[in-house]
C-alpha cells in the first residue's frame, strides 16, 4: 500500500509554497481544488485530460511535499484535500492572494 508522505504543519514553508506554485501546471491544479471546495481526485483535478499519469502523480507529490494538500486513499481514488486551514494559520490570506493575481495575468 502506498504511503504518502505529508509534512507537520510547522515543517510547511513559505519558500516550498511558493516553490510548488512557481509552475503554471501545479497553480492550475490548485485552481481547480480550491475552486471544487478543496476536495478531488488526482483525474478531476487534472487541468488536462490528456496529461500522462505519471507527470500527474509529480506533480501531486510536489504539492504534498510543500503541504499544500493531503493525500488519502479512498478505494482506487487517491483523494486531495488542501490544507487551507493549516496555511491561513501560518500565512493569512496566502492562498487567496496567489490564486487572484494568477487570473489577473
Amino acid at each position: 500500500m502506498v504511503q504518502f508522505v505529508h509534512p507537520a504543519k510547522e515543517d510547511i514553508k513559505l519558500e516550498g509554497i511558493l516553490g510548488a506554485l512557481a509552475d503554471p501546471m501545479r497553480l492550475r491544479i490548485m485552481k481547480s481544488l480550491m475552486g471544487n471546495e478543496g476536495c478531488m481526485s488526482c483525474s478531476e483535478a487534472a487541468p488536462c485530460p490528456n496529461i500522462a499519469k505519471s507527470t500527474l502523480s509529480h506533480h501531486f507529490r510536489i504539492l504534498r511535499e510543500a503541504g499544500l494538500i493531503h493525500t488519502a486513499k479512498k478505494g482506487v481514488e487517491n483523494r486531495n484535500i488542501v490544507r487551507t486551514e493549516e496555511i491561513n494559520q501560518l500565512f493569512p490570506g496566502l492562498l487567496d492572494l496567489i490564486l487572484k493575481l494568477s487570473e489577473e495575468q
